[in-house]
């Protein structure tokens, strides 16, 4: 059975919006992909019932995607917690209406927000982490919905940068509502052997991001793609593949993703030469 292929809206705007949302969804469809990934940067930027009904007639499916921009965190030091609770409930309502099963992100803290933590610091964090998260998980659950959480790597956040990390700090909340979310861009920088680390998630996968090395196109980089759809296939995941990359047209995301340069002649280049590559693994 073919995967899901879905690409996110970021790839070519921020903030998705419902004006640019059909235009966006059209597209998406006229190059072949299956479904969207939805980023709600402000709650109201779009509106879940018209989306759920625009998806619905091109055939497309849904993946919500949080974004964590400056005091969104659910580790009090670095923002909110009150509010990004709010904010994540908000996200699990949206992915309930569109009939999407997975909101993926990385839930603990801003992205770009770093700082230095001994053993007991790191413990303390993520005993907080666990409290924060627990209602958050139990809602998600309750609504069939999974929490996908995802690790950055180390110049985007200092919290949760490795699987193994994200196994230890999330064990105890893994199963029915939480998650991982992994990213092929981000495992590149912090895994000494991703296919082992996506071996290692097995289970607990829940969503899977994907891009180039340079968070350009698929199959224009030295990632190993027979062997991270391999170790997908090992870990038991069937789930969709979401091409996640940034337009650098909008300054906000430019600088959050570090595009400083274009990753393709054009954004619709790149979306194109993703889905092609990605198919070609499949059908060799």
């Amino acid at each position: 059975m073919p995967r899901t292929i879905a690409v996110n809206t970021w790839v070519w705007t921020s903030p998705l919006t419902d004006a640019s949302l059909e235009p966006l969804a059209r597209k998406a469809q006229s190059l072949g992909y299956d479904a969207l990934e939805l980023p709600l940067e402000s709650v109201g930027d779009w509106d879940p019932v018209r989306t759920r009904d625009l998806l619905d007639a091109l055939g497309l499916g849904a993946i919500v995607v949080g974004a964590m921009g400056p005091g969104r965190s659910l580790v009090a030091r670095a923002g909110d917690v009150a509010a990004t609770q709010t904010y994540l409930r908000a996200c699990i309502a949206a992915a309930q209406t569109l009939g999407a099963g997975v909101v993926a992100g990385p839930f603990y803290a801003p992205t770009g927000v770093t700082w230095r933590m001994d053993a007991d610091e790191r413990a303390a964090v993520v005993g907080e982490l666990r409290e924060n998260l627990a209602p958050l998980v139990a809602e998600a659950a309750e609504a069939g919905i999974t929490l996908a959480i995802e690790p950055l790597n180390r110049y985007e956040t200092s919290l949760l940068n490795t699987v193994e990390q994200s196994l230890d700090a999330l064990g105890p909340l893994l199963g029915a509502g939480l998650g991982l979310a992994l990213d092929t861009y981000h495992l590149n920088i912090e895994e000494k052997k991703p296919v082992e680390a996506i071996r290692a998630a097995g289970a607990a996968i829940a969503h899977v991001q994907v891009c180039g090395s340079d968070r350009g196109a698929v199959g224009d980089d030295h990632t190993d793609w027979p062997g991270i759809l391999a170790a997908l296939d090992d870990a038991g995941y069937r789930g969709p593949l979401g091409l996640e990359s940034f337009t650098g047209e909008n300054a906000t995301i430019a600088v959050a993703a570090s595009v400083w340069r274009p990753l393709a002649p054009s954004q619709d280049e790149l979306a194109a030469r993703s889905i092609a590559a990605l198919r070609a693994l499949e059908y060799p």
